[in-house]
């Protein structure tokens, strides 16, 4: 394993400070542990595994010795994508429109792949975001801690917007709190629980960790922001979306004849950029985020194979959407970058002092007391090489990065797969691997039955047929891929527009007129699927 250099006596002092990890004994005969990682608002090629620059060596060797997607989807934007992961069906089918990003799952017909392996005998554990008001120790995880989170955030303090929980009950806040670094220590804790069951006890686990970051607002340690600092005051938006593209090319993760999707209208050329040193400020604190996300997973990482179940546990990591236009273009000393006026999280105290709105040259991200995004430029450099960003339904919209590592069954250590896959085949993924089947009846709900296939013939490097078609109703678009033809429309009675993503996987080119039958085709096969999962049960 690859750990950075704040984490390399990691092992260690796992060790001396939990020796359950050292002793335990690995399991034998049990279906595989399952550890799913979500990322939040995450671009396409922020993992270097991915193209990207920002150190991320855990995650990295992650996918070297397990395996990468190149054609996994998400929901576009957190809500509805998160539902479809839990749950194994269109987000649609359960509450969600696509139009809007917080509305409640509608458990009722469904059940979530928590529920689902407590049944299989699984011990559930969860930490992060939570959307729902309904507590997660309810809908199927044994452990939980993590914010009850529908609106803004803060990861250094919360008070009055979203409030946190250890399973069923609220907790107060350590003065030292880190978001990231405080949900790691809680899996940590809940693995160390699963580990010191009696050996006649012992159950395999499920553990969901769902950050929240890199989701706004900039918020990092100043020691973890200013080794990003040279890197991007050095070099703009515009260099780095050409370097990842060229390293994606040379990874292998393209097609080689594939162009880099058009830049986003209206942005400026890094030369023409309004406060530049602010700007670069800001893609580095981004970084300092994303890269605390890796040194997570390498904590997690040493702790597995501490606890001798590195070769029967899956661990999968991706993103729950394409990365976020949020932030604006310009200093303001505005709310987030809203209007002038705008009033966000007003209440929001860090030791009695109130956020600070805007941000700007006198302003910068970072502390505790800023609110603030890194912009579109930034965010269209994470979505390299695709087109658009989150809410809509272009592959920078859609497409997530999907690593996992089964070292006891994936053996093509470094290999990327073109499997078409969407987070709805999670769930029956787990299922699959658990040997448990599919409820009709629990607890007087009756669920439907879940609309993704199970990954597992991928992961065993068998392969499976791919999906007749995956569709989509985001905020900003309907769109609907079948083979390699995908169509994409921005109103409900506007025109579609058609690419072929084998050609032209970052969907330069719109090839509707040429080709009106198959727009026709795709067309009407949208219409039935917004029918079919419109409909309640």
């Amino acid at each position: 394993m690859i750990l950075s250099s704040k984490s390399a006596p990691l092992v260690a002092l796992v060790a001396l400070a939990h020796p359950w990890m050292m002793s335990a004994e690995p399991s034998v005969g049990r279906p595989p542990n399952i550890v799913l990682i979500l990322a939040d608002d995450m671009g396409w090629s922020d993992l270097g595994c991915y193209g990207g620059e920002i150190p991320t060596p855990n995650l990295d060797q992650l996918a070297t010795d397990g395996l990468r997607f190149t054609q996994f989807y998400n929901n576009s934007v957190c809500g509805p994508s998160r539902a479809s992961l839990l749950t194994g069906l269109y987000a649609q089918r359960i509450g969600h429109t696509g139009r809007h990003w917080n509305q409640p799952t509608d458990y009722t017909c469904c059940l979530t792949f928590g529920e689902a392996l407590q049944r299989a005998g699984y011990h559930t554990m969860m930490v992060g975001k939570w959307q729902d008001p309904d507590l997660a120790v309810r809908r199927g995880f044994d452990r939980y801690f993590g914010p009850m989170t529908r609106g803004m955030i803060s990861y250094y303090d919360e008070v009055q917007a979203n409030p946190f929980y250890l399973d069923d009950h609220r907790v107060s806040l350590p003065e030292d709190f880190y978001l990231t670094d405080a949900l790691t220590d809680y899996a940590l804790d809940f693995l160390r629980e699963a580990a010191t069951q009696p050996k006649g006890e012992r159950k395999p686990f499920l553990l969901y960790f769902a950050h929240i970051a890199p989701h706004w607002p900039l918020h990092a340690r100043e020691s973890e922001i200013a080794p990003h600092r040279a890197r991007y005051q050095a070099h703009g938006w515009d260099d780095w979306r050409k370097r990842r593209f060229e390293r994606q090319q040379a990874l292998g993760l393209l097609q080689a004849d594939w162009s880099l999707s058009p830049r986003l209208p209206d942005l400026p050329y890094w030369e023409d950029a309004p406060a530049r040193a602010w700007q670069a400020e800001r893609m580095a604190v981004y970084a300092a985020q994303f890269e605390s996300i890796d040194r997570s997973a390498g904590r997690l990482l040493a702790a597995l194979d501490a606890m001798g179940e590195r070769e029967n546990t899956l661990v999968i990591f991706l993103s729950d959407n394409g990365a976020a236009h949020d932030g604006g273009m310009h200093p303001t000393d505005a709310m987030f970058g809203f209007a002038p006026g705008a009033a966000f999280n007003h209440t929001w105290r860090l030791n009695g002092r109130p956020v600070r709105p805007g941000s700007g040259p006198d302003n910068l991200p970072g502390p505790a007391d800023t609110f603030f995004s890194y912009g579109p430029a930034w965010a269209m450099v994470s979505d390299t090489p695709f087109r658009d960003l989150k809410l809509t339904g272009y592959e920078g919209g859609i497409r997530t990065p999907l690593i996992a590592r089964w070292p006891a069954v994936i053996t093509r250590h470094g290999a990327l797969t073109d499997e078409v896959g969407h987070v709805i085949d999670l769930l029956p993924t787990f299922l699959d691997l658990a040997g448990a089947s599919y409820p009709t009846e629990l607890g007087g709900r009756h669920p439907l039955p879940p609309d993704g296939r199970s990954l597992a013939p991928v992961f065993r490097g068998t392969g499976r047929p791919p999906p007749e078609f995956l569709a989509w109703r985001v905020p900003r678009h309907r769109a609907l891929r079948m083979g390699d033809w995908k169509i994409v429309g921005a109103d409900d009675d506007g025109p579609w527009q058609l690419f072929n993503l084998a050609a032209d996987g970052t969907e330069t080119t719109d090839v509707a007129a040429q080709y009106p039958r198959v727009v026709a085709r795709l067309a009407a096969r949208w219409q039935q699927w917004e029918v079919d999962t419109s409909a309640r049960p």
